[in-house]
């Protein structure tokens, strides 16, 4: 019984240090009907995005190019061309795509920008003690 009851806890750290670790950010697509590089990005990027490590990290919220006020971010300057992708962290700029390289170039762009997210603070980290810490020996309770 208490194994279970050290397990149970042990799941629960880690998914309250997994929930802690979530980030704010997000990448605005801002587009416009009839945008033939907004259809090609859809066809190309948009079905398997929400499923990779970059769609977890920065999930992807359509807008219009018009309603750029509407998107409740502090661009650094407005959205002139289509697609333009905005990667947003706590409301704020972090960088952008302006228009689409195709699906060679995105995702390296794309990762250069997420290399721009402010890392997690160490006080929202939990501290790994030697009985969950990546030493910790199995089975001792």
């Amino acid at each position: 019984m208490r194994t279970i009851a050290v397990s149970l806890t042990i799941a629960l750290l880690t998914l309250i240090a997994g929930a802690q670790g979530v980030r704010a950010a997000e990448l605005l697509m801002f587009e416009e009907p009839g945008c033939i590089w907004c259809q090609r990005w859809h066809a190309e990027i948009g079905p398997s995005y929400p499923r990779t490590e970059e769609g977890r990290l920065a999930p992807l919220r359509r807008m219009h190019i018009r309603d750029q006020s509407g998107a409740g971010v502090a661009l650094e300057r407005s959205i002139t061309a289509t697609p333009t992708f905005v990667l947003v962290d706590s409301g704020r700029e972090i960088g952008r795509i302006v228009g689409y390289p195709g699906n060679d170039f995105f995702y390296g762009l794309l990762g250069a920008l997420l290399g721009r997210l402010p890392q997690e603070p160490e006080s929202r980290r939990l501290p790994q003690d030697e009985a969950t810490g990546p030493g910790a020996a199995i089975g001792r309770i």
